[in-house]
């Protein structure tokens, strides 16, 4: 690890000389304390996260970009390298994009937005990996004016870290994007699994998701509403999740923070997930490129009797 990590940096190194080309990095760090009534409560200083990237602009419609993703992966050792993107990207006119390769997802990328602190929690979907945040496949966007874009996606449906499974069956969603007023953004999100087999119990999988980020004077709103029919691809198995998120500035790059999490499933089928999550907290913009936030984090799991486990966290985000 410690050999590839120099020669990715080498490599960054020279391709810096470049001068059409762009390199960065992002890196997410945390301390947290368990605050339970245990003896020996989990404490530890942690770096969750490291991206890696390297974008070069072939020309004024061509463009390239590879990020790795290196974290605390449980497909390998403590920090495992894995290539996230590796992607062209095609202006074909003033409102039409298309992106091939190893490329970012359309699932939930509006709502990571919205929620603006991937860096303390993942957004909904994918803290419970109902979708990946990159795939092999292809993209389109499509802006029909100053209100409304849509986009389309074809991907593998294994995500970036697994190769294409034998039964080459293919993962494909659309979504609508609406500036419903000035500050006030709404979207819609449909997404199709294929299944497997033909059995009696055996069914496509689909997930739809709406959701709306609104931002006024100093503060900003957002939630989202997600269902998964035949969840796994089994035959009506349903789950619901949502999440309402906002913040609100103070003064000196100071800003208050919070959010909460409910995810249910019909029949109680996926109990060991199920539950309500919540977040509040003050972020600190230090410098530019460099962030702070200290919160509270609990989680009540959907069981009888379950009690809420809480932790505090100091995270860290710079990027550059």
């Amino acid at each position: 690890m410690k050999k590839f990590l120099n020669v990715l940096a080498f490599t960054f190194i020279g391709l810096n000389a470049m001068a059409q080309g762009q390199p960065s990095a992002k890196v997410f760090s945390n301390f947290n304390y368990n605050l339970s009534d245990e003896d020996n409560n989990f404490k530890a200083f942690e770096v969750n996260r490291a991206y890696l990237g390297y974008s070069y602009a072939l020309s004024d419609e061509f463009t390239t970009k590879i990020t790795f993703d290196v974290g605390n992966n449980s497909a390998g050792s403590q920090y495992t390298a894995f290539l996230k993107i590796a992607s062209v990207s095609w202006k074909a006119n003033d409102n039409m994009n298309i992106n091939f390769g190893m490329i970012g997802t359309k699932n939930f990328k509006f709502m990571e937005n919205a929620w603006g602190h991937r860096y303390i929690y993942k957004s909904l979907q994918d803290k419970h990996k109902w979708a990946s945040s990159a795939d092999a496949g292809v993209s389109v966007d499509y802006q029909f004016n100053d209100k409304l874009s849509v986009d389309a996606q074809v991907l593998n449906g294994e995500g970036y870290k697994k190769e294409q499974e034998a039964n080459g069956l293919f993962r494909g969603s659309v979504g609508l994007t609406y500036d419903a007023l000035d500050n006030l953004v709404v979207r819609l999100h449909r997404d199709v699994v294929p299944r497997e087999s033909y059995g009696d119990n055996d069914a496509h999988q689909s997930t739809t998701s709406a959701a709306l980020a609104y931002k006024g004077d100093g503060f900003s709103l957002g939630a989202e509403y997600n269902l998964q029919e035949n969840a796994k691809n089994v035959l009506d198995q349903e789950r619901t999740g949502i999440s309402a998120y906002g913040s609100y500035n103070l003064n000196d790059g100071m800003s208050l923070f919070a959010r909460y999490d409910e995810l249910s499933s019909e029949s109680d089928w996926n109990l060991s997930e199920d539950g309500t999550f919540m977040i509040i907290g003050v972020e600190k913009q230090m410098v530019k490129g460099l962030k702070v936030a200290l919160n509270y984090q609990s989680s009540t799991a959907a069981t009888e009797n379950a009690e809420a486990e809480s932790s505090l966290f100091m995270n860290l985000e710079f990027k550059f």
